[in-house]
């Protein structure tokens, strides 16, 4: 049998096409959607892991004085700006005293009036017992005269009685004396009571302080316990931080801390958990803990952090026994289930396990579905789905090793 012999025109098309679809199954194969996708490996390890928690706060002063009269009044000075650094004992502002230096003044007189009056009563004293010493001499006298019978009998009873009454009379003078005494006890302790109520009219710093607000001016009138002035200890400011009731049951004082403030977030600064609030918020369902700067450069940096300011706080808890752990990267959710790619004859293969606690550095605990030496995939160019191809690499270019 004779067959036809191809034409020239064929044997052209098929040198031209057979190349162009060699090609397109070659590029199908390597770089197109048949291509193995390029992966890499990591290995479940047994290692530690040391959990975190992370909460967001707002910078506090740890002590705020509010400073202000101790009963109502007129303001009449106030010596400082808000952002003010000041002193401890250093005068803020005073009161208006209205009549209390004339009180003061009035109190003065009282009082050297009582002084006198203990200086009189001290030589009353001194002058009844002098009367009573001569009374008493003379009684002995006239009882001797009287034995002697030189001298009649009404006038020894006589001297008797003027002893009774010498004897009354110092009992009297002593009897005055403590009187002027207690009342120049009286005197004085109105006199200072006037003086240390003239004293707190002069507002004073308590300690060294920055000034963070001034509630009131001069001509003001302010009820006692009102503030003036309220300054704050800058040397010791905390963070009021929530954070998660889930998993914040090995929180605990004393651990340490990084604290990010808002306006400096590539900074961090170390801190420590001061104490843990004994209440807890029942509708955010959070903790609440103070976490407190553990060392604020000297001098204080200018300005300080401000208060009411937005702070990141991450604690780390307490390293966790060694358990197998991988990177986080390595975890993926398909269809809500949480597990990781691993390789089954040459094809990935989701696996559905169970995480613990991970840490700052990506490393998660695998409490069920994986063991110890196991390998996985940590990353692949793109979205794996069962059975998919898959290329071994080292790296993958643009992504992280």
């Amino acid at each position: 049998m004779n067959l036809p012999k191809p034409s020239l025109r064929v044997v052209f098309l098929l040198a031209v096409l057979v190349p162009l679809i060699g090609a397109f199954l070659w590029l199908a194969l390597t770089s197109g959607p048949l291509a193995p996708v390029p992966v890499t490996l990591t290995t479940v390890e047994m290692r530690p892991v040391t959990p975190t928690l992370f909460g967001v706060g707002t910078v506090e002063a740890r002590y705020t004085y509010r400073i202000g009269p101790t009963y109502a009044g007129r303001v009449r000075r106030v010596e400082v700006q808000v952002g003010d650094r000041v002193e401890a004992g250093q005068l803020l502002g005073e009161m208006d005293p209205v009549d209390l230096d004339d009180r003061v003044a009035a109190a003065d007189a009282a009082l050297r009036r009582a002084e006198s009056g203990v200086v009189a009563a001290h030589a009353q004293v001194g002058d009844a017992q002098a009367r009573r010493d001569f009374a008493g001499a003379q009684v002995a006298r006239y009882e001797q005269l009287l034995l002697s019978r030189t001298a009649s009998e009404d006038t020894a009873e006589a001297k008797r009685q003027e002893a009774q009454v010498a004897e009354a009379g110092l009992a009297l003078a002593v009897a005055n004396l403590e009187s002027a005494e207690q009342d120049l006890v009286r005197v004085r302790a109105e006199r200072e009571a006037l003086v240390q109520q003239r004293a707190n009219l002069r507002l004073i710093a308590p300690v060294d302080a920055l000034v963070v607000s001034r509630d009131a001016e001069p001509g003001s009138t302010v009820v006692a316990g009102q503030s003036v002035v309220e300054v704050i200890d800058p040397s010791h400011l905390w963070i009021d931080v929530r954070f998660d009731q889930l998993g914040a049951g090995a929180l605990r004082a004393d651990l340490g801390a990084r604290i990010a403030l808002r306006s400096l977030p590539l900074d961090t600064l170390p801190g420590e958990v001061l104490r843990i609030e004994p209440r807890s918020d029942a509708v955010t369902e959070e903790f609440r803990a103070k976490i407190a700067f553990s060392t604020l450069p000297e001098p204080l940096p200018e300005p300080l952090p401000r208060l009411g300011e937005l702070a990141e706080v991450t604690v780390a808890l307490e390293p966790l026994e060694p358990a197998p752990a991988l990177p986080n990267a390595a975890l993926h959710r398909r269809d809500g289930q949480l597990g990781v790619w691993v390789l089954d004859d040459g094809g990935p293969r989701f696996a559905a396990v169970e995480t613990g606690a991970r840490d700052l550095e990506g490393w998660v605990q695998i409490r069920d579905g994986l063991a110890s030496g196991d390998r996985v995939i940590l990353h692949s160019r793109v979205p794996l789905r069962p059975g998919r191809r898959v290329e071994i690499v080292e790296r993958i270019p643009g992504l992280p090793r």
